[in-house]
């Protein structure tokens, strides 16, 4: 229990919420790292602000064999997702994305760079920091293969951003290309030119921006499926309540049905007038058939 206020607004910002909070990543570098795995760290870093915390420091750890070290750095930076880099003659210039579930780790992939363009080497202008990042795949092993597909899943939730009810035209700066193609993935970002067209929609340009990376998949540490499954798990709070009785069709016209009792007519009320009324004096009229049958008559 938090002894002090202080605390306990701590342990209230780390507790688990309905509607969750923006991730934040965290980048680490190994005990042997390159000069490429440094500057694609920084690049990184620069595309993530401010949601990111970026460790100068090396840390001599392997992910892969031991995951204690990287679930201490996750629950001291309250950071969900991170990317280690390493250098190695077996390995060379080698990133490591993953996330955590609970601050223990849910996946792991390993990504080798075999080709980095970074930010300098473009010599134009870029985007505002904070940008939320319109994000495109494209090739075929991003919906056929399991390692790819959870692959898709993780940068999606890495470079997604902020989640915002509404977005500005202007607002849109930077798309981030992902393709996989001969066992390779290949990122590159642009920047949005919003161009005159004479009238209102502007003409769209893209400009590579950096930075650019030519990536082979290596080891995996994936999830199992029960597990994946348990993280992906919604409070009841966000559930949508069931509405009965509604119903769309394939044109999106929406349709209620009503369940009513069945009515007495001879109880329904009807319109008053006072021309329908029965007036003092006034002579009842018998038909021909009343009169034949003394019955009826009495009853009229």
């Amino acid at each position: 229990k938090p002894k002090t206020k202080r605390a306990k607004r701590f342990l209230e910002k780390r507790d688990a919420k309905v509607i969750e909070n923006t991730k934040n990543a965290l980048l680490i570098k190994g005990g042997n790292t390159s000069e490429t795995v440094t500057r694609a760290l920084r690049d990184i870093y620069s595309l993530k602000k401010p949601n990111v915390v970026l460790y100068k420091k090396k840390n001599i750890t392997r992910p892969f064999e031991d995951q204690t070290s990287m679930e201490f750095f996750s629950k001291k930076s309250d950071s969900s997702l991170f990317i280690f880099g390493s250098h190695n003659k077996k390995r060379p210039h080698n990133l490591i994305m993953g996330r955590m579930f609970d601050y223990h780790v849910l996946d792991m992939i390993e990504l080798g760079i075999e080709k980095f363009n970074g930010l300098r080497d473009f010599k134009n202008s870029k985007s505002a920091e904070g940008s939320k990042p319109m994000l495109i795949f494209a090739g075929d092993l991003f919906e056929l293969d399991n390692d790819h597909k959870r692959l898709k899943n993780l940068l999606i939730d890495f470079f997604r951003g902020p989640t915002v009810p509404n977005v500005r035209l202007g607002g849109l700066e930077i798309v981030l290309h992902f393709a996989a193609f001969g066992g390779k993935i290949f990122m590159r970002s642009y920047k949005v030119l919003l161009k005159k067209s004479g009238c209102r929609t502007p003409r769209i340009e893209l400009e590579e921006m950096g930075p650019s990376f030519n990536f082979v998949l290596r080891r995996t540490h994936l999830a199992s499926d029960d597990l994946y499954k348990k993280s992906l798990k919604q409070p009841k709070a966000l559930k949508a309540k069931k509405k009965k009785n509604i119903s769309q069709d394939v044109f999106g016209t929406t349709y209620g049905r009503i369940h009513m009792e069945k009515q007495d007519l001879g109880k329904l009320q009807t319109r008053k007038m006072k021309g329908l009324k029965r007036r003092k004096g006034e002579i009842k009229v018998v038909s021909d058939e009343a009169e034949s049958s003394p019955k009826k008559a009495k009853e009229q």
